[in-house]
């Protein structure tokens, strides 16, 4: 779609345009005032347009805007600092970055210098960016991938999804990881790429079983392979950790950040990997960003991360998060043309039945902002719920409500 000279993918066909948007609400240009149950695209997880990171953002603009990349600025050294210090110690070491598709690009850089390997894994139907490299992780059909010789190195394997409450979890963890170990035997993948156990890009919110990242991490190091975690819509408390990693415990080689890093109000991305692999590549890896790691950027991220830590806001996010997938299951719970609803944190998928029920999706999605509340639907038949993690309850019980009430009387 074309609107105002702005192209408009497919996925995210323009809908309305924001007048005015605060903590956990949205006005289009009509005046009319939505809940939002979207964060962005988990970015505003501490909600719109938060004072404080206006007031960082304008305080470093009166100081300095930029910083070639190489020279630095005392603010970037100090969210490098903070960031570090919030992250298991082994990684110390950052790549600046805009955002999520340039920071992914840049750990599959790294990882193909620091293994001299070429290949990489990644899974089906997930999202990690918008460059060729990082849309063949999971984003581009197989059958595209096959066609494409540019894409040979390039390796998806179905994600392990929980779709049931009675599903055997041992027994679908095992099938993963003979599979995976059937990829990585032969000691010629340079790293693979995944979310922390849920994913969030492409809009599905598929749940693996509680070891999932524990496999990859045993496996990743049985074969010399890197793990690399993709942290751009987990990471800053949105499922119920401050990242994703601390879900199961385990230290990936490589970890990317945007979107909730700055709240939206900068662009900003990050890779940070260890000491190790950053010596041992970087000179082969060029990582090279022009506009990566701007002054203000930085500022705005350093007192969103601040912001995190003082409000331990991944707590919030999982009582809530907790509250609002249980009052969903209860009250949906006889909707035959539901398959599951399943989340981690305050991230909600919806699931209905595959495949006619697009058009019906379409039509809640639809009819749910005519009744006021803002909410995204992905390519299949998922409505994945991402409120603002510091919604209060009322905002959230009314936009229950008028979910709840939409798919009960949409046909």
């Amino acid at each position: 779609m074309l609107k105002n000279n702005i192209i408009y993918e497919p996925f995210s066909n323009w809908r309305f345009s924001i007048s005015k948007a605060q903590e956990s609400y949205l006005w289009d240009q009509h005046g009319n005032k939505l809940i939002d149950f979207t964060s962005g695209w988990n970015v505003a997880n501490l909600g719109w347009n938060h004072p404080e990171l206006r007031k960082a953002l304008i305080s470093q603009t009166k100081i300095n805007a930029y910083a070639p990349m190489w020279t630095s600025d005392p603010i970037q050294e100090q969210y490098a600092n903070a960031l570090v210090q919030s992250l298991p110690a082994t990684l110390c070491a950052i790549g600046r970055a805009t955002g999520g598709t340039e920071a992914n690009i840049e750990a599959l850089k790294v990882a193909k210098a620091y293994t001299g390997r070429k290949k990489i894994v990644g899974f089906a139907k997930t999202y990690h960016g918008q460059s060729s490299s990082t849309l063949a992780l999971g984003y581009m059909s197989a059958k595209d991938l096959k066609q494409d010789p540019m894409y040979n190195n390039f390796i998806q394997i179905e994600f392990p999804t929980i779709t049931h409450e009675q599903q055997n979890e041992k027994e679908l963890l095992n099938a993963f990881s003979e599979r995976l170990e059937e990829i990585l035997c032969k000691s010629d993948v340079a790293a693979i790429m995944t979310e922390a156990g849920i994913i969030t890009g492409w809009g599905s919110a598929r749940i693996a079983p509680k070891g999932f990242l524990q496999i990859i991490r045993k496996l990743t190091k049985k074969y010399g392979t890197l793990l690399i975690l993709d942290e751009v819509g987990t990471g800053f408390s949105r499922c119920g950790e401050l990242y994703g990693m601390h879900l199961e415990n385990v230290v990936p080689d490589i970890v990317t950040f945007a979107k909730g890093s700055t709240n939206g109000a900068a662009a900003l991305g990050t890779m940070v990997t260890t000491k190790n692999i950053a010596e041992k590549s970087f000179k082969k890896a060029t990582l090279i960003s022009t506009f990566g790691w701007t002054p203000i950027a930085c500022a705005v991220g350093l007192r969103t991360l601040q912001l995190h830590l003082e409000l331990k806001l991944w707590e919030r996010a999982a009582h809530e998060g907790s509250y609002l997938l249980e009052t969903l299951r209860t009250t949906l719970n006889n909707d035959n043309r539901l398959t599951y609803i399943a989340g981690k944190g305050m991230l909600v998928g919806v699931h209905f039945t595959q495949p006619s029920n697009k058009p019906l999706v379409t039509k809640i999605v639809e009819q749910a902002q005519k009744m006021g509340l803002h909410i995204v639907c992905d390519q299949d038949t998922t409505i994945q719920l991402m409120p603002p993690l510091t919604t209060p309850r009322s905002a959230m019980d009314k936009g229950i409500d008028i979910f709840t009430s939409v798919i009960k009387s949409t046909k």
